[in-house]
């Protein structure tokens, strides 16, 4: 299970002195408060004198709440507000006195912010090992929340499931058929302009069939579905968090993978393969469209030549990529949405995340397929 997140909060202890109670898990790794979240506390109370702190419920530290405190002490010295330290433990206090034995030298922030080429190049690698862990323990208790779903154990609303269902089916057909139909015109164009030299224009057909069915109907879903349904689920997820009902839910002793998660999950899940399938005829009759009025084929020949065309296997490999499309955009927003920050901004910036994330592994899950089936010879 991963650790509680660092979190703050104040009391006033008479009229001239603010308490600040630290808690949780405070550690580099973690989204840690900047020290300007004691400002408005500072300045709703005017009179205040002296700051003191209570680390009773403090589980875990490292140099990031030294770098916290150390910024509070800046705006307290700033306002001619007197620091009182006898509630941090006394190694957090001596790191406190050794940071301020000796005077900063300057540009030394300065420096240190820009770093060497090798310090970039660690940090982003340490960066992506903590997201690669991060992605697999999210997945790990995914998979248990599907589990107890499967048992009937599971604890989610049924109503939010139905909710999620409109929200990825039927509200999403109308953006799908349009993005489907242009792309069936776009491939019947290119089709008809060389296989028409040569006297094959009905090989257009066959062109849009295959085209639609096992490649372009559901990766083009899939990514209108990763801006329009994967940014959405990180976005709410984002702004419990922010509001703290993620917390809240976890203080009922309520799974919020269970509770918001499994819905999302699995109404991506259950509309993927039905909208790509919508996706795969709108296209084939877009291209109908394009061969009836350009090439001067009947509409009946076009829907024989592709009916001739398409097997089972062809839907199959299609509604299987879809359906996988579906798991990974539903994991993307959901694991941005639990990853946001405790700001408003931090909101946008996982709806952002999520959407680069989702689109990438599609195209890298489609990569995947592709050299599957050419293995397979499907």
């Amino acid at each position: 299970m991963p650790l509680p997140q660092g979190k703050i909060s104040f009391e006033l202890t008479g009229q001239m002195n603010l308490t600040i109670r630290v808690s949780g898990h405070w550690h580099l790794s973690r989204d840690l408060l900047s020290g300007a979240i004691v400002i408005p506390e500072l300045q709703r109370h005017a009179a205040l004198s002296h700051v003191s702190f209570d680390t009773s419920l403090l589980t875990g530290w490292d140099s990031g709440l030294v770098s916290f405190l150390l910024d509070v002490e800046t705006i307290c010295r700033e306002r001619g507000i007197k620091q009182n330290r006898e509630g941090l433990p006394a190694g957090l206090r001596h790191l406190i006195e050794l940071t301020e034995a000796l005077p900063e030298s300057e540009g030394a922030r300065r420096s240190a912010g820009r770093g060497t080429l090798l310090q970039r190049v660690g940090g982003g690698v340490l960066a992506y090992s903590f997201g690669i862990a991060d992605f697999l323990s999210f997945v790990g208790d995914l998979s248990i929340a599907i589990g107890k779903f499967v048992r009937g154990k599971a604890r989610y609303r049924r109503i939010d499931l139905m909710e999620v269902v409109q929200q990825c089916g039927p509200d999403a057909v109308g953006i799908v058929s349009l993005i489907a139909f242009l792309i069936g015109v776009i491939l019947a164009f290119m089709g008809a302009i060389q296989l028409s030299r040569f006297g094959a224009s009905i090989y257009v057909a066959d062109l849009v069939g295959i085209g639609m069915v096992r490649e372009m109907g559901a990766m083009m879903t899939a990514i209108i579905m990763s801006g329009r349904t994967g940014a959405a689920f990180a976005a709410k997820l984002g702004t419990m968090k922010v509001t703290q009902e993620i917390d809240a839910l976890t203080t009922m002793g309520i799974s919020p993978l269970e509770f918001l998660v499994l819905p999302r999950v699995l109404g991506l899940l259950m509309m993927m393969p039905l909208l790509c399938l919508f996706a795969d005829f709108v296209g084939i009759l877009g291209g109908a469209c394009v061969g009836v009025v350009m090439l001067d084929l009947s509409f009946f020949s076009y829907l024989r030549e592709t009916i001739s065309t398409l097997t089972f296997v062809n839907f199959a490999g299609g509604l299987i990529k879809g359906t996988t499309y579906g798991a990974l955009i539903a994991l993307a927003g959901c694991l941005r949405g639990f990853q946001c920050g405790s700001s408003s901004s931090a909101v946008g910036d996982a709806a952002t995340q999520a959407v680069v994330m989702s689109i990438v592994m599609v195209i890298v899950a489609c990569g995947v397929y592709a050299v599957a089936f050419n293995v397979l010879q499907i």
